[in-house]
């Protein structure tokens, strides 16, 4: 066994923003059997065949593996939920269920640290429903293949045409067409690029899957009274004005001497 004792645990910003517990996976078959189009070579490739059927079984969808030199030698793998969400217990919980399948299956020559993690709001787009769940996002994609001439673009999703991605660059020179259509299967790596719009859909995404969970758990709290119109309590009715105080006697008198109110 070549796995360094410690498992490091990495949860982005998305996943404290969508909320979802882990002990109640939403087990979409269609997406969980989705094919990535993007995929790793090489020794990733062993490890992806390792975890992508565990990850499955639990209802989680493997994004990436990045096996790098940090720390001697460091496995990312990038997991999520079919709705895109993935939260440090999530991360716990694959890290518990995949720790001993590796031990045993040993793809890596050398000893390794264990990194599990979230995609991130920034993150990579490794499936068609990524494409399409991200369009009007801006993107930048690197294709292994040229296309019209160049590898590099970067411009907002605009949608799917067949097996291919619909993108509006915005760094197009002057006399370019803006609009271009990308072959998934010429793609070696696209990811959404950080912005305003982005953070804010990634926070209305966590709300409602928040919302979504607590009516699952029969935790939602009761409607307020107010809201719902049930129950509500009638407004006492208005006391008429008192008719004869201090105040009335004085005025009544002074209209009686002719005086003047200034």
């Amino acid at each position: 066994m070549n796995r360094q004792g410690q498992t490091n645990l990495t949860a982005d910003l998305t996943a404290d923003l969508d909320m979802i517990d882990p002990t109640a996976p939403s087990m979409d078959a269609d997406l969980l059997a989705e094919p990535r189009l993007i995929v790793e070579p090489g020794v990733a490739a062993r490890v992806s065949a390792i975890a992508g059927p565990v990850l499955a079984g639990m209802g989680y969808r493997l994004v990436r593996i990045r096996i790098s030199g940090e720390a001697g030698c460091t496995v990312q793998i990038m997991a999520e939920r079919p709705d895109g969400t993935m939260l440090i217990d999530d991360c716990e919980a694959v890290s518990r269920a995949l720790s001993p399948v590796l031990d045993v299956a040993d793809p890596i020559d050398r000893a390794y640290r264990l990194e599990i993690s979230s995609p991130g709001i920034d993150r990579p787009l490794v499936r068609r429903s990524d494409f399409e769940r991200n369009t009007g996002h801006l993107v930048k994609v690197e294709m292994a293949v040229p296309h019209q001439g160049r590898k590099r673009f970067r411009g907002t999703l605009n949608g799917i045409e067949g097996n291919a991605v619909r993108l509006v660059r915005d760094d197009v020179a002057a006399g370019d067409e803006a609009a271009v259509l990308l072959p998934m299967e010429d793609i070696a790596e696209a990811r959404l690029v950080l912005t305003d719009g982005l953070i804010a859909e990634s926070m209305r995404r966590g709300k409602q899957a928040e919302r979504e969970l607590k009516r699952d758990l029969g935790l939602e709290p009761p409607a307020a009274l107010h809201a719902s119109g049930r129950a509500s309590k009638a407004k006492p009715a208005k006391q008429p004005a008192p008719a004869n105080t201090k105040k009335h006697r004085l005025a009544a008198e002074r209209l009686r001497r002719g005086d003047t109110d200034p």
